[in-house]
């Protein structure tokens, strides 16, 4: 972080007089003060912040942001979340990159990375949010990464309710924006697909009125919502349409993934991506519309899409033991589910294709029939193997069972689950990892694993 005064970071934040003294860092953990710190006290399930903001002054901090007054030192403010994203809002205007904003219900992660492999074959120097810190933590972190020799920044946005991506948008002043797709995670909180569409346009309330907006024109909600957004939209798909940037003759049931971009404002390029599935391509096509309509080369553009490297444990392949394993465990939805399941059905595989999934989470009310949904899937690809771990989980071993799925087993320890994998499985099989980051599937990859991690 740029040293920047207290006076400007808490603009806007509270009428009392703030001293013009300046901050090294501003953190959510008073373990991590230091001398020159802010501290914004966050409060979560199992903690509150505000319990540690005289611990954090005496460490150093030249104030503590709390929801609680009367401590020296201290800025009270009502929402010290909605706190965090202003003062990272008023750190982000101090400085003039370029910087994009991707969301979505599936996909948001990967299209962040390409994105960032198309910036860094223009700019080494490139900002991106590690991994999918992505909420009002997460994002405010990465903007505090923000520096004078930052040109380029695309920053992935993610959210449980509606507002949240507004803050974040405001927070990053983006100059163009993708949402990638419209799915069924987070109904739990927002009760229907149109709620989630309307909290991912969301995207566009801290963008600047000339910039635009990247969309799935493959997806029904966005491409119904174009006429309401309030920013030009420039269209990417797959199917038989008409679009801006479109995927033909593609090839993507093996790895790598090939096709040809058709793109109406520049002609058609070959593109190889490092990864399989029609899903990662809608997100290559993504990145390439965004990049090229802020003026980058779409050649070099296009090129610098086989650069991109699977972030965490997102369709990681990985040879064990003679073994094709597919590590894609860190999130799951119904329709990142449908893509890896069609993934490992489509690749080449000598003996047995074996899927290990758990639950998808925060699926609400539509959780019990998704998870129905992805055995008879499973079945119906010819899966050999299902082995299911999680409550819900148990009902796609029934459906996948009763739709004639050869041989089907449900677990509820993950070290049996990894013995009894390691038991049946031999070279020349292929492995798909696939549950909710939650479900913590790692744990069987592990022991799966052994010694040879």
């Amino acid at each position: 972080m740029k040293p920047t005064s207290l006076r400007v970071l808490m603009n806007g934040l509270t009428d009392a007089e703030i001293p013009d003294i300046p901050v090294s860092s501003v953190v959510t953990d008073s373990r991590k003060v230091t001398p020159g710190s802010v501290f914004v006290a966050i409060k979560g399930e199992n903690f509150d912040g505000n319990d540690y903001a005289l611990q954090a002054l005496e460490r150093g901090a030249v104030a503590a942001v709390v929801t609680r007054e009367g401590l020296n030192g201290t800025i009270a403010v009502n929402d010290t979340r909605d706190a965090l994203c202003a003062i990272a809002g008023n750190y982000r205007r101090q400085f003039d990159p370029t910087v994009v904003a991707v969301t979505g219900s599936v996909g948001k992660t990967t299209t962040k990375e390409m994105v960032a492999s198309i910036f860094e074959s223009f700019d080494s120097n490139t900002l991106k949010n590690f991994e999918n810190r992505n909420n009002e933590i997460g994002l405010p972190e990465t903007v505090f990464r923000m520096d004078d020799d930052t040109r380029l920044a695309v920053l992935e946005m993610g959210m449980s309710g509606l507002g949240e991506i507004s803050r974040l948008s405001r927070c990053a002043a983006p100059h163009a924006g993708i949402i990638t797709y419209i799915g069924v995670s987070h109904i739990e909180m927002l009760g229907s697909r149109e709620n989630i569409l309307k909290a991912k346009l969301e995207i566009t309330d801290g963008m600047d009125r000339d910039g635009f907006l990247v969309i799935n024109g493959d997806d029904p909600y966005l491409a119904g919502a174009i006429d309401s957004i309030p920013v030009p939209v420039v269209t990417f798909g797959t199917e038989d349409r008409r679009y801006d940037v479109a995927a033909k003759d593609i090839y993507s049931k093996g790895f790598p993934s090939e096709f040809t971009i058709s793109d109406c404002d520049f002609g058609t390029f070959r593109v190889m991506i490092p990864c399989s599935g029609l899903h990662n391509v809608k997100d290559a096509l993504a990145a390439y519309a965004l990049a090229t309509r802020l003026g980058f080369d779409p050649e070099k553009c296009a090129a610098a899409l086989s650069n991109y490297q699977p972030a965490g444990m997102r369709q990681r392949f990985r040879k064990v033991r003679g073994i094709t394993v597919i590590e894609d465990c860190y999130n799951a939805a119904p329709e990142s589910m449908e893509a890896s399941l069609r993934i490992l059905s489509d690749l080449s595989c000598e003996r047995l294709r074996i899927a290990v999934l758990a639950d998808m989470l925060e699926l609400g009310s539509v959780s019990e029939e998704a998870h129905r949904k992805v055995g008879i899937l499973a079945a119906s690809l010819g899966i050999d193997v299902v082995l299911c771990y999680g409550e819900m989980a148990k009902l796609t071993a029934e459906a996948a069972k009763a739709a004639g799925a050869p041989q089907v087993m449900h677990f509820t320890d993950k070290n049996e689950l990894a013995e009894y994998l390691t038991e049946i499985t031999a070279s020349g099989d292929t492995v798909l990892f696939k549950g909710s980051r939650g479900m913590a599937l790692e744990d069987v990859i592990n022991v799966f694993y052994g010694d040879e991690t």
